[in-house]
């Protein structure tokens, strides 16, 4: 009676096209260093080694349409410092979704050359995986979809596996073609909106994407906000984000300061586990920088970073 209800039980899945959604194969604690340059200070290598972080997911260059339309690379990370001893660092690209409009033809092989490139000229030793990063849409999908496809194929010579972020709102459509991804958890509102108090990280807007993930078939890691946005508006008109006083601004403007507190940043976690256990076997951090780290408590940390 047991086996006959147990074959049963495979019958309606085969017929029915049951699914478990994949687990996140990669564990530990992990941080996105997203700069120009690459230099460690005591800060940080203190906060990596207090913390048992272990693998960096380093922004290398952008990729963003030049003077004659086609995609070029900038903003290229320069190593003043090597890599902390025990770091994984995974390579991180971000694509502007404009360079996806068009057929680039031979883009992923450039790409994937100037890594490698790179990894040899700052001795970055180690790699096993890159990541791309890309807020692609429905109508660059396809393009960039097969753009995956070509960095994969490049890769596999060398033994470096492939991953993709993924934003909240493209849980709703098909899965990219790599070996996993890493879920945004911020920047989930509207910053240029002065009534919109949390764009960084709200759970009322992220909720109506939350059941896309137990069916979304793709290993997922969690990635979590850090940082804060001073942003300028005239009126109830935005201006930008002010780096410093990099912003000029005029009398009558004001300055919001948005960052998310250590309670969102734990509800997020919690609601996440609840939908998709497992995801956050790996925790991220966004980013790593000395405002960041210093912006909770250690014990506070490790609450964040908790397997």
């Amino acid at each position: 009676m047991r086996r006959t209800l147990g074959l049963l039980i495979l019958a309606v899945c085969l017929l029915t096209g049951c699914r478990k959604s994949p687990e996140s194969t990669t564990e530990g604690r992990s941080a996105y260093y997203w700069s120009t340059t690459f230099q460690m200070s005591d800060a940080k290598r203190q906060f990596l080694k207090d913390h048992h972080v272990t693998r960096l997911y380093v922004r290398y260059f952008d990729v963003v349409p030049g003077e004659d339309g086609t995609a070029q690379p900038n903003a290229t990370i320069w190593f003043n410092d090597s890599v902390p001893s025990g770091v994984e660092v995974i390579p991180t690209v971000y694509i502007l979704n404009e360079c996806m409009k068009k057929d680039e033809g031979d883009l992923a092989q450039k790409l994937v050359k100037r890594i490698l490139q790179m990894n040899e000229t700052h001795d970055v030793r180690g790699v096993k995986e890159i990541q791309i990063d890309c807020d692609w849409t429905a109508s660059t999908e396809a393009r960039f979809f097969a753009f995956l496809e070509e960095v994969r194929t490049a890769l596999k010579p060398h033994n470096v596996g492939l991953s993709a972020t993924i934003r909240l709102h493209q849980l709703s459509g098909k899965v990219p073609p790599v070996d996993r991804g890493v879920l945004m958890m911020y920047n989930t509102g509207d910053l240029t909106q002065l009534d919109c108090e949390r764009p960084i990280l709200d759970m009322n807007d992220a909720k109506p994407f939350l059941p896309y993930l137990t069916d979304y078939q793709l290993p997922l890691s969690a990635a979590y906000p850090l940082y804060r946005w001073e942003l300028v508006f005239r009126g109830k008109a935005f201006i930008g984000i002010q780096h410093g006083d990099d912003l000029p601004t005029m009398p009558g403007d004001s300055i919001v300061v948005r960052e998310p507190t250590l309670e969102e940043i734990l509800d997020a976690r919690h609601q996440l586990d609840e939908v998709r256990p497992g995801i956050n076997n790996e925790v991220i951090l966004y980013e790593l920088n000395d405002y960041n780290i210093n912006r909770f408590k250690s014990d506070d940390y490790e609450k964040i970073l908790a397997h």
